[in-house]
This record gives C-alpha cells, sequence and structure tokens, in this order.
C-alpha cells in the first residue's frame, strides 16, 4: 500500500515519486534537527542524501559536551510539544519510544523569585490554579480562562499556520484564514494580552518565560504565542532518556534506517552551481549534488557560502534583523547533591524589564539578570558521576556583546553569588569540572551570526510571510530549513521546517514537473 505524502491539503503518492527521486542525489548542509528532519523526509521519498556537518558530532545547536563523566546537553534542554514529535515520528511509521524513552518532570519547574519567593508549576492544574489564587484573588478561574484560549490558538494557530506553510501574503488572503484566525490574538503584543487577564507581576513572569524559547521579550512578541502556555501547563514538560542528545540520536538512526547517509567535520567553504550540477566545497574535498538544503545560519550561508549573485538578501538586510538572544552558559560538575533546585529551575527578578532591554535595547551584560538552572542528575543518573551533580547555567544576553575572558570570569562570579544568595545552593568550592561557552563561541562554532543563540526573534515583523523563505528565489535547487525559516525557533518547530522544505522539494521538483 501506497503511503500518502502530505503537502498542505494535497495529498501526494510516496510511490508514484519515488522512481523521480532515485535520481537525486540531495547534500543537506547543517545537521541541526532542521536538516536531520529533511533528509529523513527527502530520504524516505527516494532521495539519496548526505547529511555534512562542521563540527565532530551531529545535532546543530544540540551538541553534547562529555568530560570526566559529565554529559551535558550544550544546546536544547527542554522537551515540549511531546504531539510534534509523535506526528513526526508516524510519518515513518515509527514512534518515539522506537529512540527512546520519556519521562514527564515533576514539578515541570521551580521558580526563584529574588525577593524570597519560590514556586512550583506541578503537571496538576487545579493545584496551579491554587498557586495563582493565592497570589491574586480570582487569578486561579483566569489561569483557566488564558489556558482555554491559549489551547484554541494552539489548535488553530498549529493546523492552520503552522504545520501549513504559509510562506507568503497571498496565502493569507483567502477564505479558510479568515475563517480560522476568528479569535486568534494575531496582533498585540504578549505583555497587553497577559494583562487582559493578570494583575500580579509574577503571574505575568510565569505566562511569559516561554518566550525565551521563541527568543523575545513581553513586548515585542505577538500575543499569537500564547499558545505556547498550553504547551507548558497542558501537554506537559518531558525529560528524554540521554537528554535532547538522545533525541538526535533517534532520528540519526531513523534517518539511517530510510538510508541517510552523514558525514561530520566537513565544514562547508562555498556552494556553486545550480539544480542539477552543485558543487558542496569543504576546504580541498567537493561533493556533488542535484540539489542542496541548507541547514546553517541562513545570514552565514548568504553572506559566506554563495557568491554575490546568488543572495536574496544583502548585508544590510541582515544587519537590520532583530536577532534572539545569545547566551552566558556554564557547565558544572558539581561535587555533592544540590536539593534546592528540580530538574528545571528559573532564577527571576521581581521586574525583569530592564534585563529584557540589555538584552534588546541598549545591549548590555545584564546588571539584575533572570537565568536558568538545569539539573538533568536530578532525572538521569547516567549524566554525572556517584556522587555528583550535572548543572548548567543559561543566562540571555544580547546577541554581539563583547565577552573576552575578562568580561567572563566577572560574570561567572556575580552569577555564581547570585546563586548562592538567592537558592540558598553555594558552588564555588564544589565544582570539579567547569566550561565557558558565550557569544564568540556561538559564532566559531555554529556560524551563529552576532553570536545569537536560537536564530531570527519572533517579532511581529519576523513571523510567518515575513521570515526568509524555504526556496531560494536566485538559484534553482538550492532550499533552507531551520529556525530562521517558517515556522521559526525551537526544536519542534525545526522538526516541522524540516518537513515544510521537503514539501516544497518534492513539489517544485518531482509534482509540477
Amino acid at each position: 500500500m501506497t503511503k500518502p505524502y502530505r503537502s498542505g491539503r494535497r495529498f501526494y503518492q510516496v510511490r508514484a515519486l519515488t522512481s523521480c527521486m532515485n535520481q537525486a542525489e540531495v547534500v543537506v548542509v547543517g545537521s541541526g534537527f532542521g536538516g536531520l528532519s529533511t533528509a529523513c523526509y527527502l530520504a524516505d521519498a527516494g532521495a539519496s542524501v548526505t547529511v555534512v556537518e562542521k563540527n565532530e558530532q551531529l545535532g546543530g545547536r544540540a551538541s553534547r559536551l562529555e568530560a570526566d563523566g559529565f554529559r551535558f546537553d550544550m544546546g536544547p534542554s527542554w522537551y515540549l510539544m511531546p504531539d510534534v514529535f509523535e506526528r513526526f515520528f508516524s510519518h515513518f511509521d515509527r514512534t518515539p519510544s522506537d529512540y527512546y524513552e520519556l519521562q514527564r518532570l515533576d514539578p515541570h519547574y521551580r521558580i526563584f523569585f529574588k525577593d524570597g519567593d519560590e514556586v512550583d508549576i506541578l503537571p496538576d492544574l487545579d493545584r496551579n490554579k491554587e498557586l495563582f489564587e493565592s497570589y491574586e484573588p480570582g487569578a486561579g478561574e483566569e489561569l483557566q480562562r488564558y489556558l482555554d484560549r491559549a489551547e484554541q490558538n494552539y489548535g488553530v494557530g498549529m493546523e492552520h499556520f503552522v504545520y501549513t506553510d504559509r510562506t507568503r501574503f497571498r496565502d493569507y488572503v483567502s477564505w479558510d484564514v479568515a475563517k480560522n484566525a476568528r479569535g486568534l490574538n494575531l496582533l498585540g503584543s504578549m505583555q497587553d494580552h497577559v494583562e487582559g487577564f493578570f494583575d500580579h507581576p509574577k503571574l505575568q513572569q510565569i505566562m511569559q518565560y516561554t518566550l525565551v524559547f521563541l527568543g523575545g521579550s513581553p513586548n515585542n512578541t505577538p500575543a499569537i504565542y500564547n499558545l505556547m502556555s498550553h504547551v507548558d501547563f497542558n501537554l506537559g514538560v518531558y525529560y528524554p532518556d540521554g537528554g535532547l542528545g538522545g533525541v538526535v540520536d533517534g532520528i540519526v538512526e531513523l534517518g539511517s534506517e530510510l538510508g541517510v547517509e552523514y558525514v561530520t567535520e566537513y565544514e562547508v567553504t562555498d556552494i556553486t552551481g545550480h539544480e542539477g550540477d552543485f558543487l558542496v566545497h569543504g576546504g580541498s574535498e567537493s561533493m556533488a549534488a542535484d540539489l542542496v538544503v541548507s541547514d546553517a545560519d541562513y545570514a552565514h550561508t548568504e553572506q559566506d557560502l554563495l557568491p554575490p549573485e546568488a543572495r536574496k538578501y544583502d548585508a544590510d538586510y541582515w544587519e537590520s534583523r532583530t536577532y534572539a538572544p545569545s547566551a552566558f552558559l556554564l557547565y558544572l560538575g558539581v561535587e555533592g547533591a544540590v536539593e534546592e533546585l528540580a530538574h528545571h529551575t528559573l532564577v527571576l527578578p521581581p521586574h525583569w524589564n530592564d534585563h529584557f532591554e540589555q538584552i534588546f535595547e541598549d545591549s548590555a551584560w545584564p546588571d539584575d539578570p533572570a537565568y536558568y538552572l538545569c539539573v538533568p542528575s536530578k532525572t538521569d543518573d547516567s549524566v554525572a558521576p556517584e556522587g555528583h551533580s550535572n548543572l548548567f547555567v543559561l543566562v540571555p544576553i544580547a546577541p554581539g556583546l563583547p565577552d573576552g575572558s575578562a568580561i567572563r570570569d566577572g560574570y561567572r562570579e556575580k552569577i555564581l553569588d547570585d546563586i548562592a544568595e538567592n537558592t540558598g545552593v553555594e558552588l564555588h568550592d564544589r565544582i570539579v569540572f567547569e566550561k565557558q561557552f558565550c557569544v564568540s563561541d556561538f559564532a566559531e562554532r555554529y556560524n551563529s551570526t552576532q553570536g545569537t543563540a536560537l536564530g531570527l526573534a519572533h517579532t511581529l515583523m519576523q513571523t510567518g510571510p515575513m521570515r526568509p523563505r524555504h526556496r531560494s528565489p536566485k538559484v534553482d535547487g538550492l532550499y533552507f530549513t531551520g529556525s530562521y525559516t517558517t515556522p521559526g525557533i525551537g526544536v519542534p518547530m525545526c522538526l516541522i521546517s524540516g518537513q515544510h522544505t521537503a514539501d516544497a522539494v518534492l513539489e517544485d521538483h518531482y509534482i509540477r514537473k
């Protein structure tokens, strides 16, 4: 029986495509989740796919650091939107559990407010409503009302604006869009939207912290992203065996089963040619390809890998974009337990506007930072030696900041002091392994523009059709995938981006022709 291949509302039969796809040699540049996803979809349709990766391991920003018995996820560490992963694997008649197991976290996460308050967000809505009610009369029912709206936005938004790839403005001029957009909060900021439900600033922060995953702030992220609260409160927060690196391993294994080949330590220096006659150069080597998909940083691909005539956007365009934050990261192997912390912990100042201004407006190292602590050893004994804890610290900071060793070392002391003061965890004399990672490391390791940790922020002017497209308008046979394209930032979104890119390849070259 043939398996339907879906693109928007059109269904194609993979068997009918296979004979054409068997003639296509595809090189995917970069092995982030977008590139790995695209490779799986195209290989499943019959293409001969090779993924090339600059670094020594696959996964892009989802790299792992292993040293002295510790194993760290260097990039994403939250497993959210489990339905997206289930949908991805189901396309290939598999399930996530074929490759890794999940454990729902309890609590989902802990928050230390810097005025002394401590709260846990739990996989129990009634108890979360009680928590909200304790801060503001009526806030429990408002939480229910907020989440009902978020669930509606999630259902409609995912089906009609995420899984359906609308990359052109004319894609929005239709009865289907008008009908399904009614009631959605498409415009306005998240700050305005949340203020319509909650007055207490701490409750507003709880509803808005997920904007960090989108690379935005409450004042520059569209209100439609309230759907993230449905993800957080209703769908749950999970930990996959082996961390997010275990998910990378699972998708790589799936790709191998489908025939994808992987080449690491292949740093692409330029891409030349056109459909049917590409060369992907890596130092003294080169790979021939009929089609090329870039999952590398979009600006890096255009400005550094393509000749000028093949670029859609110029340097001024990339300079004018709003980038998601970079990050100051500490990967710490710690002697003993850290009982005060949960698997996921947030430390938030009572008023965090100054921090966001120092990311998006004034570009300075945050004076009173909001930050994230991850202790996967709370859940997974394999990530740290016995008697030790695996802890990493992430402080969102402005992209492009200078981050020399003196600056980093000074900020390290500031953060370790802040952790001790606000969580009760004293780390200075317990650290047995340490590695720092910051703006210049993102730029060097991932060719990341301005050292952004995520890509283009989800501002109103960089959402939907305002993001760069999957198809190159300048070079036939060249495509893009990943966080710079639709639907955007985050591991689940990059998986979906891979499907959209594969859809574009199949439609352009094996349906219309």
